[in-house]
């Protein structure tokens, strides 16, 4: 388990040429791209939703991971949270393994009762650029994440754009991430905190 300090802000789209280069002169890289494609999983009346969680399977250009979330806290676009990750064979959940990574016991409940009625509810696709580097001492992964989430209802496919920077807090001081965030909307126009997580987004579209 690992606990996750990230800086999430909104990215007008008309912003993101302004972004990437902020990166780009900060670090001296033009940064590395990957495509993610994820999948959302709870059951069919949101046990996992209800008890502030959320249980993804990403494929990445390595292969296979599941990760499990808290909802943990948001606030001014920073969010806090629990995280427990880990390689899966392919393109299906491990829950037994995940439920023995879990040490906290509300936390292994929820998705113990979840497992057997789990379903797809939507996916989130983009394409994350991402750079490595050091601000006022701290590590930090900068991403620019740009795609869609994707759910289909009824047989109806909703559609919502992704557009946003994260900011991981990877080794140093948490204040760190809040100086980096400020230095970029002095210098980008329009970006913004953003409090919901591309998992709530996927909730909200499928109650559109």
């Amino acid at each position: 388990m690992s606990i996750e300090s990230e800086i999430k802000l909104a990215l007008p789209a008309g912003q993101v040429d302004a972004a990437t280069a902020f990166f780009v002169m900060r670090t001296g890289e033009a940064g590395h791209a990957v495509t993610l494609e994820n999948i959302y999983f709870d059951t069919p009346g949101l046990t996992l939703a209800r008890s502030k969680s959320a249980l993804r399977l990403r494929r990445t250009p390595d292969g296979w991971l599941q990760t499990f979330k808290t909802a943990g806290s948001a606030k001014g676009g920073l969010h806090s949270r629990h995280e427990w990750e880990m390689a899966v064979a392919g393109d299906a959940l491990e829950i037994d393994a995940l439920l023995r990574a879990c040490e906290a016991p509300d936390v292994t409940a929820a998705l113990r009762e979840a497992a057997p009625g789990l379903i797809e509810l939507f996916r989130t696709n983009f394409t994350r650029t991402l750079w490595h580097m050091q601000h006022d001492g701290a590590g930090i992964e900068a991403a620019i994440d740009l795609g869609e989430v994707i759910a289909d209802v009824n047989g109806e496919t909703r559609r919502t754009p992704i557009s946003e920077i994260e900011l991981e807090l990877k080794s140093g001081d948490e204040a760190a991430l809040h100086a980096l965030a400020q230095a970029l909307s002095a210098n980008i126009p329009g970006l913004a905190p953003d409090d919901v997580s591309k998992a709530q987004r996927g909730y909200r579209l499928r109650e559109q």
